[in-house]
C-alpha cells in the first residue's frame, strides 16, 4: 500500500450491518480500525452479548445480560443494535480500559430500526417500517457537528456509510442515493452520479468507493481510487454474474465471498500483489470457506463455516502494526453467522444448521444459499487475484467454460449434492454409534459415596513449580509415565455416567474466561500444565489447568496420560475434600481441565511463601489449624484408598497438592499422575515409572520401585512434617551448603522426645490444651516415614488418631491407642 498525505485524513472501511450480501444476512462482526479492534456477536448463549479483542487481549462489553442482532465499526467506535430493534448503542474503544462502557444513541417504545451503519464519526440508521434513515454523530472530532439526514422524503431499503459520506438503495426504484458532509465536491456525489440509471439489491461502502450486486447478481464498483489510480480496487472481475454473495471493502482493495464454495477472493492493493508467493493469506484464502467477511483499511476477517471462528488476515506489514503474531485466529470464542430471527422471516435457503444451538433456543437463523457444499481441507485451484489493467480478468475457476451443458451439469450437482448429504448422514450415525458403543464398553461402576460429601468442594490454586524425580536418579521438573497401559485402565475403571456430568467446553470459552491464557491471569502449575484462574460466561470463577502445548510425541503422551488420569478419576470422585472438576476441553492438541476455583491458595503457600505468610496466613498460625488441615487431607486421602471402587493411589501428595477454600477447608488435588491400584495386579505396578515430587517420593516405592497406598501415607507423612516445623520437605539450615530433608531434620528429635525444639516458631510453643495433640501429631507423622510401608499406619488408623488430636483441642477427646502406630 502506497502511503499517501490523505492517509491522515481517510478513515475506517465501513459495512453496512443488516444487508452485506444478496441474501440480506446482517452483519456480525464488526472492526474499528484505528484501535485495532475486532468484535463479534457471541453464539450459543442464553443472552447473544458482544466481545471485543485488542491488543492481544478480550475485553468485555458492559450490557452482557443484552442480545444484539448486528453490529457495525467505524474508525474509533462500533454501535450495535438490540435484536428488539429499538435501541442501538455505541462503544468508544480509544481509551484502553478493562471493560467498554456504552452510550445509548437511540431509542423507542414503538419505532423499529433494522440497519446501524457507523462511518468515521458518524452512524446511520434506518427505520424498519418507513425507511427513513436518521443520522447521528458518533465518537470524534467533529463531535459538535451534526452529521446531516437525507430528507424524509427518500426511503431507503438499506443503508451503508464510509468515510464522510453513506448511502442507501432507493425503495421506490432501487437507485442509490448518497449523502455527506463535504459537498458538491464530495465523493458521494461522484458516487451517486457513477451509479445514476444502476438498479441495485445490495450495497457497501469502502472508505472511498462503494460495491454492490444489481438485480441480476451482477458486482458494480464506483468511486475513486484516492490519488492511487493503479490500486485496482474497483477492478470487478468479467463475467461476475452471480459469483459473489458478501463484500467487504478497505481503503485501497474488494473483497468478496463466492456463492459457489465460500472463498474469498480479493483484487486491488496489497491483495493483488503478494499472492504470488506462499504466504498466509494465501492459504487462507485458497482452503477457508467464510460465512461472511468485514474489513479494515488494510485487512480481512472472516467468519469460517467450519467452526464460526474469526480469522483475519492482510498485508505483510498488518500483523506487527495491529499486535497481532503470525496466529491469525481471533480469540472470540463462536460468532453468530447471523442475527437469530423468526422461523418464518427466513428465505427459500431455509434455516442454518444448529440455529437452536446458536441462538440458544431463542429464534434461528437465514441459511445463506450456495451452489456447492463449502470446502472443508482440500486446496481449490489457484485464484489469480492479481490485474494490472483494468481489462485484465482474474481466473474463475474456469466457471465460463461451463456454459454448454448446463441442465445436464444442474442434474448433477444437485444429484452430488444429495449424495454427499445421504454419506455425511451414514457417516454421522456410524461416527455416534461407534461413540455409543466405546462408551459401553466401560465399567458402568457403582460412584463411590460417603457420607463426608457435600456441596463444599476444592479447586486448583496456586502451586510451586518443586522439582521432580525419577527413578534414574536425574532431576527434572515433573516425571511421568509413558505408557500408555496405564491411561486405558484408568479409562476402563471409569463410570461413563460420571464422565457425562462433566462439562465439556469449548476451546475459545476457555480462552476467553482467562483473557487469552495471560500471565496475569497464571496462579501455578499442575501435574500436565499450568493453572489460569478464570471467569466463565455464567460468572463463575474456575481454575483452568492447560496442558503443555509441545508438539514432541514422548510430551503429547505424557499431557494425555496425565490428562486422561484426572479426567477419568474425578469425573466418578465426590467427596468434601477433594478437588472438584467441573468440565474438560479436548480439541486438536489442546488438553484443557476445569475446576471450581479455591481462593485461599494451597497449603504449600500459607507455609513457605514469604509474602503470603507475613498477609494471609495469621488464620494457619494456631495449632488447631493446622492439625484441622491435616486431618481435612487425611480424609480425602481415605476416600481414594478405601471407599473408590477400585482403589486409587495419588502417587503425589504434598503441600502444593493440597489446596484451602474459602471456609479454610483443605482438598487434595491434581490426580494427573494418579493410579488405579489392584492388590492382585502388584506385579503389574512394578513396572511402572516411579514418579513423584523430590522430599516427598516414598523411598520404597523410588528404589525398589513397589508401588502400594502406603506410598500415599508416606506423602502425607512431610505434610505433617512441614505442619510443625513449618519448613520445606527439602530445606537448607543456616550456615550449612547442603540441603536436608524434613524427614532426617525432625524424625529423630520425635523419636527421642525433642518434639519442642523443632515446631514452628510462628506458631508459637503449645497451650497446655494443645500439647497432647500436636505430640499425637508428631507421632502420627513420624511413623507415616518409615522406610519400609509395611511399618506406616493405614488412612483409617491415620484419620483416627487425628480426629482425635482435634478432638483434645474442641473439649471431646476420645479414646486414642499407640497400638495403631
Amino acid at each position: 500500500m502506497k502511503p499517501t498525505i490523505t492517509l491522515i485524513f481517510i478513515f475506517a472501511v465501513i459495512f453496512t450491518t443488516t444487508t452485506v450480501n444478496s441474501l440480506g444476512i446482517a452483519s456480525t462482526t464488526a472492526i474499528t480500525y484505528n484501535t485495532s479492534t475486532i468484535c463479534g456477536i457471541v453464539a450459543s448463549k442464553p443472552h447473544q452479548y458482544i466481545q471485543c479483542y485488542q491488543n492481544k487481549k478480550l475485553i468485555p462489553i458492559v450490557l452482557p445480560n443484552v442480545s444484539f442482532q448486528s453490529i457495525s465499526g467505524g474508525r474509533s467506535f462500533f454501535c450495535s443494535l438490540r435484536s428488539n430493534g429499538l435501541s442501538f448503542y455505541c462503544w468508544d474503544t480509544r481509551t484502553p480500559k478493562s471493560f467498554l462502557e456504552p452510550r445509548r444513541l437511540y431509542y423507542s417504545e414503538n419505532v423499529q430500526l433494522s440497519d446501524v451503519a457507523v462511518g468515521d464519526d458518524q452512524v446511520c440508521a434506518r427505520e424498519l417500517h418507513s425507511g427513513i434513515v436518521r443520522c447521528w454523530r458518533g465518537y470524534g472530532a467533529n463531535n459538535g457537528v451534526e452529521f446531516p439526514s437525507p430528507d424524509e422524503s427518500f426511503r431507503f431499503r438499506t443503508v451503508t456509510c464510509g468515510s464522510s459520506f453513506c448511502c442507501g438503495i432507493l425503495k421506490v426504484n432501487n437507485t442509490v442515493f448518497c449523502w455527506g458532509e463535504n459537498g458538491e465536491n464530495g465523493v458521494e456525489n461522484l458516487i451517486q452520479k457513477q451509479f445514476t440509471n444502476l438498479s441495485m439489491s445490495t450495497l457497501v461502502s469502502g472508505v472511498s468507493h462503494v460495491c454492490g450486486l444489481n438485480l441480476n447478481g451482477v458486482l458494480i464498483c464506483k468511486g475513486k481510487n484516492n490519488n492511487n489510480d493503479d490500486s485496482g480496487k474497483l477492478n470487478v472481475p468479467l463475467n461476475s454474474s452471480s459469483v459473489f454473495s458478501a463484500l467487504a471493502l478497505g481503503e485501497n482493495f474488494t473483497c468478496g465471498i463466492r456463492i459457489k464454495n465460500g472463498l474469498v477472493q480479493c483484487w486491488g492493493g496489497d491483495f493483488g500483489s503478494d499472492f504470488d508467493s506462499d504466504n498466509v493469506n494465501n492459504h487462507v484464502m485458497k482452503s477457508v470457506s467464510f460465512e461472511s467477511i468485514v474489513a479494515g483499511l488494510d485487512f480481512v476477517c472472516g467468519l469460517t463455516t467450519r467452526d464460526l471462528s474469526l480469522i483475519c488476515w492482510g498485508n505483510p506489514n498488518w500483523y506487527s502494526k495491529h499486535h497481532f503474531k503470525n496466529d491469525v485466529y481471533v480469540p472470540l470464542g463462536m460468532i453468530l453467522p447471523g442475527p437469530c430471527v423468526k422461523d418464518d422471516s427466513c428465505n427459500s435457503c431455509g434455516v442454518y444448521p444448529n440455529s437452536d444451538f446458536l441462538c440458544h433456543g431463542f429464534g434461528s437463523i437465514c441459511y445463506q444459499c450456495r451452489t456447492e457444499l463449502p470446502i472443508a481441507v482440500q486446496l481449490p485451484p489457484p485464484l489469480s487475484t492479481s490485474s494490472s489493467s483494468p481489462n485484465k480478468q482474474p481466473s474463475l475457476d474456469n466457471e465460463e467454460k461451463g456454459t454448454r451443458g448446463w441442465k445436464l451439469m444442474t442434474f448433477l450437482i444437485i444429484g452430488s449434492v444429495g449424495a454427499f448429504a445421504g454419506l455425511c448422514t451414514i457417516l454421522y450415525f456410524v461416527m455416534i454409534g461407534s461413540r455409543r458403543l466405546l462408551r459401553s464398553k466401560i465399567d458402568n461402576s457403582v460412584q463411590p459415596t460417603s457420607s463426608e460429601s457435600d456441596d463444599a468442594y476444592v479447586d486448583i490454586a496456586p502451586m510451586q513449580n518443586v522439582g521432580t524425580i525419577n527413578n534414574n536418579g536425574t532431576s527434572t521438573l515433573r516425571s511421568f509415565s509413558s505408557k500408555r497401559h496405564s491411561s486405558s485402565r484408568l479409562r476402563s475403571g471409569s463410570s461413563s455416567k460420571q464422565l457425562d456430568r462433566t462439562e465439556s467446553f469449548s476451546f475459545w470459552e476457555l480462552i476467553a474466561a482467562c483473557n487469552n491464557f495471560s500471565m496475569e491471569n497464571k496462579i501455578g502449575s499442575g501435574s500436565f500444565g499450568c493453572v489460569y484462574k478464570g471467569r466463565l460466561f455464567d460468572g463463575r470463577e474456575v481454575a483452568i489447568k492447560r496442558g503443555d502445548t509441545c508438539l514432541r510425541k514422548k510430551k503429547f503422551q505424557e499431557k494425555e496420560t496425565a490428562f486422561d488420569s484426572e479426567l477419568t478419576l474425578l469425573s466418578r470422585l465426590h467427596h468434601k475434600h477433594l478437588v472438584r472438576l467441573i468440565g474438560f476441553c479436548e480439541e486438536n492438541d489442546e488438553r484443557l481441565l476445569v475446576y471450581e476455583y479455591m481462593s485461599n491458595g494451597s497449603l504449600h503457600d500459607h507455609l513457605h511463601d514469604k509474602n503470603n505468610v507475613e498477609k494471609n496466613s495469621s488464620i494457619m498460625n494456631s495449632w488447631k489449624m493446622r492439625i484441622k488441615v491435616a486431618l481435612d487431607a487425611a480424609r480425602g486421602i481415605e476416600y481414594i484408598h478405601n471407599y473408590a471402587v477400585p482403589p486409587i493411589i495419588h502417587r503425589d501428595i504434598k503441600s502444593s497438592n493440597i489446596l484451602i477454600d474459602s471456609n479454610w477447608n483443605a482438598r487434595v488435588s491434581d490426580f494427573g499422575l494418579s493410579l488405579i491400584w489392584q492388590e492382585t495386579e502388584q506385579e503389574l505396578m512394578s513396572n511402572i515409572q516411579a514418579v513423584g515430587t523430590v522430599g516427598y517420593i516414598d523411598p520404597e516405592y523410588y528404589v525398589l520401585n513397589v508401588l502400594t497406598t502406603k506410598s500415599d501415607v508416606y506423602g502425607l507423612g512431610v505434610v505433617m512434617l512441614e505442619l510443625l516445623t513449618g519448613k520445606r520437605a527439602v530445606f537448607k539450615n543456616e550456615g550449612e551448603s547442603d540441603p536436608i530433608g524434613v524427614v532426617e531434620y525432625a524424625g529423630g528429635k520425635i523419636g527421642t522426645g525433642e518434639v519442642w525444639n523443632l515446631l514452628d516458631h510462628r506458631v508459637g510453643i503449645p497451650e497446655v490444651n494443645e500439647v497432647e495433640s500436636v505430640e499425637i501429631m508428631a507421632y502420627t507423622a513420624m511413623h507415616c516415614v518409615n522406610l519400609e510401608g509395611t511399618d506406616r499406619p493405614n488412612m483409617v488408623d491415620i484419620v483416627a488418631n487425628l480426629e482425635r488430636a482435634l478432638a483434645f483441642l474442641e473439649g471431646s477427646p476420645g479414646s486414642f491407642s499407640m497400638s495403631s502406630l
